[in-house]
């Protein structure tokens, strides 16, 4: 027990000091007692906290997007700074949002922290073509690479340095610094067709690829590639409150990034604080869900607004973003009067990725509903007629998504349609007409495009090798009919 006269003891002692130091001194006592004392969270109503939360998901929806899939990854036994990979064609068990089947999937994850400089180089375009990004934690654009990318074809040898990296750096290497030490890059190696012998042969030429820690690059060690192809891989986004552990886990392992400090004390608010677990109790645990709940609400009606704005006059496709913010996201954000935070989170809640050069290597048109302006159904037939001459330089592609999660639908025969696709019909005048519906019409089953009754979906175009026919609208794409 602390004796009374010790107590006024300590008190008169720290009188005398108080009273013997100068205004400075006291100053810098009082300075250093401050810093020392965390604040106290605020107490919030519980209005205050789901619309905290909600403005948690929208602002870390890219970070926790790229965790998903690290973890799906990691539930194969891949880990960072080897290559995920899909060695045939992906079918609906590739639960990512939008990804396209007519091509082969590459991701390296890659982390700084522990290994050091890490490097990751992309062969030169000689018996095939990588087209793809590299990216940081919150899927901002380092570079592009291939033909497309900064490489030109020629390849190269991509150096991803950790934060704050004082080391030498070498020559003949493209360097980047990203602000976390955390990435990964979405790699495709392109199919000249559709026959299983180019298929081969691409997945061949993606092996090339390799990354490796610069300390090793004297004697650089076999890539790890782990084969995710026939296993379920969902990195679809989780609209309850397990988005939030995803995201603490984020918080937990990458640095702030300047611009988003006014989200520390948001999220330390709803539980989520460096250097300390996230453990939301029962009534917070359901607030989150709620806030999650009412997010999704939100970032959908967003994206249903995306349509009004059509790619073509009277098109019922659009590009599927912003022309003002894609310029944003392609180059990490460079205004400091601008922060699209808001369409940022919209974006990756149906897509991953974000590339350096928009429309170099591929673009994109997004619709989900026909030609009179209806969803699309799962138990109705419709028809796309894709003209001929399209303006590409290698392919297009057409592919179905649920339209409630932005994923494959789920348990079909395939999940595209291409210009590449073996035994496609084309009409005499170059035309290809595709059909999409729960079956296939009689003897057009390489033009099919399977959907499932009691489903909405939603349909992306891809144009491989985009040409300017494309992008003026010299040449544009008809909307879906329903015609059955």
């Amino acid at each position: 027990m602390i004796k009374r006269r010790e107590v006024l003891k300590a008190l008169s002692l720290g009188g005398v000091l108080t009273a013997a130091s100068p205004p400075t001194a006291r100053a810098a006592i009082r300075a250093e007692e401050t810093t020392n004392v965390t604040p106290p969270l605020p107490v919030l109503a519980d209005e205050q906290f789901v619309w905290r939360a909600v403005e948690a998901m929208i602002w870390g929806m890219p970070a926790v997007n790229l965790e998903l899939m690290l973890q799906a990854s990691t539930r194969l036994k891949a880990s960072v700074n080897q290559i995920t990979y899909w060695s045939r064609l992906l079918d609906w068990k590739c639960q990512t949002l939008t990804p396209n089947s007519d091509v082969i999937y590459l991701t390296p994850f890659f982390d700084t922290r522990d290994a050091g400089p890490v490097v990751i180089e992309i062969p030169p375009a000689d018996d095939g073509v990588i087209n793809g990004t590299l990216m940081d934690a919150w899927q901002s654009p380092l570079e592009d690479v291939g033909p497309a990318g900064l490489d030109a074809g020629k390849g190269g040898r991509y150096l991803i340095l950790p934060p704050g990296y004082a080391g030498q750096v070498p020559e003949g290497y493209y360097v980047f610094r990203p602000a976390t030490f955390g990435g990964y890059g979405l790699l495709r190696s392109i199919l000249r067709s559709g026959s299983q012998a180019d298929v081969d042969k691409a997945v061949a030429y993606a092996k090339r690829i390799r990354l490796y820690p610069l300390s090793a690059a004297q004697n650089p060690p076999e890539t790890a590639f782990v084969d995710a192809s026939g296993t379920l891989y969902d990195a679809t986004i989780p609209y309850d409150a397990r988005f939030y552990e995803h995201l603490a886990a984020v918080i937990q392992r990458e640095p702030w990034l300047q611009r988003d400090r006014a989200m520390i004390d948001t999220l330390r608010t709803i539980g989520i604080e460096k250097g300390k677990p996230f453990a939301p109790n029962d009534k917070r645990r359901k607030q989150l869900a709620a806030a999650a709940k009412r997010a999704h609400t939100l970032l959908d009606a967003a994206f249903e607004r995306l349509f009004d704005t059509p790619f073509a006059s009277g098109s019922r496709w659009t590009f599927p973003t912003s022309s003002a913010f894609a310029v944003q996201l392609t180059q990490d954000f460079p205004d400091p009067n601008q922060y699209a935070i808001g369409e940022r989170g919209l974006l990756f809640t149906y897509a991953f990725f974000a590339p350096r050069r928009l429309g170099a290597g591929q673009f994109w048109l997004m619709t989900h509903k026909d030609a009179a302006g209806a969803p699309l159904e799962g138990g109705r037939t419709y028809r796309l007629r894709v003209p001929p001459n399209a303006p590409i330089r290698q392919f297009w592609s057409i592919t179905l998504y649920d339209r409630s999660t932005h994923a494959f639908i789920r348990e079909v025969p395939f999940t595209s349609r291409s210009s590449q696709t073996p035994g496609l019909t084309v009409g005499k005048d170059g035309s290809v007409e595709l059909f999409m519906g729960p079956k296939a019409p009689r003897g057009l089953d390489a033009n099919w495009l399977p959907t499932r009754a009691g489903q909405r979906f939603e349909a992306m175009a891809r144009f491989y090798g985009p040409e300017p026919a494309l992008t003026d609208k010299t040449w544009t794409l008809p909307d879906i009919d329903r015609i059955g």
